[in-house]
């Protein structure tokens, strides 16, 4: 039965879509401007204007039945209930973390690798020519 109603309530959508773009354009913000529209006291009744209403009315009773057949089939416990409900598994221990050496890849002969000497660069690195011109910039 729901997916019957849902069917049917995505068909209206769609007819619903598809008849309000074929209306004409009436420019203007809330229809200001034009002799009929939605601020004024009576909207001009074209066959396209009764479609739409037929439409979004049958649109609003499809939505509210797939509501209360979907209210219907709704469990009353809270989800904060059926979080509760369930036990946490054992905890594990996590696993030891790897030495530093662990983590550097094996060396040639097998045994792991040293970590690298944390050495200072012998030599500075060569500052810009400023007698150079600079380089032009590409746009």
């Amino acid at each position: 039965m729901e997916n019957v109603v849902l069917t049917v309530h995505l068909i209206l959508a769609l007819l619903l879509i598809g008849v309000v773009l074929l209306q004409r354009s009436e420019g203007g913000g809330l229809g200001m401007g034009s002799s009929g529209g939605a601020i004024s006291g009576r909207a001009a009744a074209t066959a396209l204007g009764k479609v739409t209403w037929v439409l979004a009315a049958i649109f609003i009773v499809t939505s509210i039945t797939m509501t209360i057949l979907a209210s219907r089939s709704a469990s009353t416990a809270s989800v904060i209930d059926q979080i509760g409900a369930e036990q946490p598994a054992a905890k594990t221990p996590a696993p030891a973390l790897p030495a530093g050496g662990d983590l550097l890849p094996p060396s040639n002969d097998g045994s792991p690798a040293a970590p690298p000497a944390a050495t200072a660069p012998t030599t500075p690195p060569a500052a810009p020519d400023a007698t150079a011109p600079a380089a032009p910039a590409s746009n």
